[in-house]
Formats: structure tokens, sequence, C-alpha cells
């Protein structure tokens, strides 16, 4: 009785899983790779695929920073002016003559000043997370151009072979940059369960007045997240240019940003705050990236994919704020 009993059980949460965002956007990844696998024959070929696991991984490592903004009822749109701003200033110290360890430390200083600048804009200026990030990124990205470098390409400096290993390299057959994915996600999902910075983070977003009320010390915790994002963008920069032998500044400009709000939002974090996972952005990562690589391919238009792109994200948006209603407060702070 006990073995039926538990086996009814088991069916009941497969179904309930199935049932839920994390079950369908699963479904809808897997169903995205069995067409494009029977309708585009090099989909299946070991460049692509290896194409797609790198850029999977720097999308998800970009949305891991996001996920832990957004779950405390905030938002990050500056990622990309302070990833492409830190790591090409990083590049243009090196080219000056200074050592590439101490240029990449001073990149990533100025990632952290910079989120610990924005995260106080937020938490003590009391301006709405998406205006502070937007106006932020904006400076960033117009600093950076004006008194850090003037060409929007900079390459990685010579020299650097154990650079270049950590976007190009593998480690026992697996390439580097999925290594330093899954290592990110186990560490992020490890702060959010188990450590009182975690719960505090999901008490944040749950009810922010009752976080204050209770003692949590939500302003600096607010002040830490938007720079703990910015370490990540920076991290996830090097990354990148580390497997393109560059990084372009006109990243800043392109769609980017919305395709890791299209991935947290997609894989079932909520914009209201409060809950989500790493599960959550493992799942959104990867249907997402399976639908860009799949349209590139396909050489659809970029005007077209835009669109596509733009309608997947309102669509999930819709949805989430069905299943998760914005409450009264939420409302009346105008948060995001």
């Amino acid at each position: 009785m006990s073995t039926s009993a538990e086996t009814d059980s088991g069916r009941q949460r497969i179904r309930a899983v199935l049932r839920s965002q994390e079950g369908i956007v699963l479904l809808l990844a897997a169903a995205a790779f069995v067409l494009f696998s029977v309708l585009l024959p090099s989909f299946l070929s070991p460049g692509n695929l290896l194409a797609l696991v790198r850029s999977v991984s720097i999308l998800g490592i970009l949305a891991l920073g996001m996920a832990l903004v957004v779950i405390a009822r905030g938002i990050d749109v500056s990622m990309i002016a302070v990833m492409v701003v830190s790591v090409s200033w990083a590049f243009v110290i090196t080219r000056a003559g200074y050592p590439f360890e101490l240029a990449l430390l001073i990149g990533a200083g100025f990632a952290l000043l910079a989120g610990i600048a924005i995260g106080a804009l937020i938490a003590f200026g009391e301006v709405p997370p998406i205006f502070a990030t937007l106006a932020a990124g904006s400076v960033i990205y117009g600093t950076g151009r004006t008194f850090f470098f003037t060409l929007e390409m900079q390459n990685v400096p010579p020299d650097t072979d154990w650079f270049r290993l950590i976007g190009q390299g593998s480690l026992f057959g697996i390439p580097v940059t999925i290594v330093a994915f899954a290592i990110l996600c186990v560490v992020v999902q490890l702060v959010l369960s188990r450590t009182r910075f975690g719960w505090t983070i999901y008490a944040m977003g749950n009810n922010p007045n009752a976080a204050r009320i209770t003692g949590l010390p939500v302003r600096p915790m607010i002040v830490a997240q938007y720079a703990i994002s910015a370490l990540i963008a920076y991290g996830a920069g090097l990354i990148l240019a580390s497997s393109a032998s560059a990084i372009n500044a006109r990243l800043f400009n392109s769609t980017m940003i919305y395709d890791i709000l299209l991935v947290v939002v997609l894989g079932g974090i909520g914009l209201n705050g409060g809950h989500g996972s790493v599960r959550n952005v493992v799942l959104g990562t990867v249907f997402v990236g399976i639908l860009l690589n799949g349209m590139t391919i396909l050489n659809i238009d970029y005007t077209i994919q835009n669109l596509v792109k733009g309608v997947v994200l309102l669509l999930a948006i819709v949805i989430d704020s069905i299943v998760n209603p914005r409450d009264e407060q939420t409302s009346q702070q105008g948060d995001l």
C-alpha cells in the first residue's frame, strides 16, 4: 500500500511541476531543441553546440546577477554598461604599460564602485531602481567613452594566453565557461538558501517594510546586491572577451539586457520579488539560448529576432503579472 501511495504522490508532483511555469519552460526548451535539430542540420554540429554552450553560459552568468537583484524586488539595467566599460578600461590600462593582472583588478574596482554608487542611489536616495540603473548605465557608458577609451572594439592584450583559456579552453573536456557558470550557480544557490544574506534578500522581496521593521539592514543589503551584480557583470565581460578575443562597447546599445531580463522572467523569477531560485535561471537560460541560436542559424533578420524576443518578453511579463499579482504595497511604491 505504501509503495502505491508513494507512486501516486510522485506522479502528482511530476504533474504539478509540468503544469508550473518551470515545467512549461522546460517542455518549450525541449521542443525547440528537437525542432531546430530536425529543421537545421547544422544545429547539432559540434561547432554550433560549442558556440551555443559558451553563449548560454555568459547569458546565464549575467542572469544570475540580475536574479539576485530581482528577487529582492529591484532591477539592474546598467549591467551591460558596467561590463563593457570596466573590461574595456582594463584592456586600455594594460596597453598603457601596466601589468595585466593589475589592470584586471582596477577594472574590478571600477565595477565595484559603480555598483556601490548605484546601490546607494537606490537605498539612500530612494530613487526607483529602473530609473536609477537606466540613468546610471548611460552615465557609466558616457564616462567610459569620453575619458577611458575612444575605440569601440578593445582587443585582448597580447601575451595573455592564460586569459584566453578562460573563454576558449576546456577542463576535463568541459568548456571552462560552462564550469564557471556551474560554479557560480552552486555559489549563488548556497548563498540564497543557506545564508542570512540570502534569507534577507527573500524577506526584502516579500515585504520591504516588514523587513525594515524587523531590523534587517535593508539599505546596506541593497547596496551589496548592486555591488555583487556589477562584479558578476564584470566577470561575465571577461569571459566574453576571452571567448571572442575582444570586447565591443556596442553591446551597450544592443538588446543584451533584454535577453537577460527574458531569461529571468521567463524562467519564473517574478518581478514582484520574494521568490525564485537558480533553477529558474538555468531553465530560462537554456530556453533563450536555444531560441537565439536557432534564429541565428535560420539567418532571421536582426529586427525580426528583436520582435520575437520582445513578444516573448511581453508575454512572460503578462503571465508573471497574472501568476504573481502586484500587491498594494508594490503598486504604491512603484519599485520597478
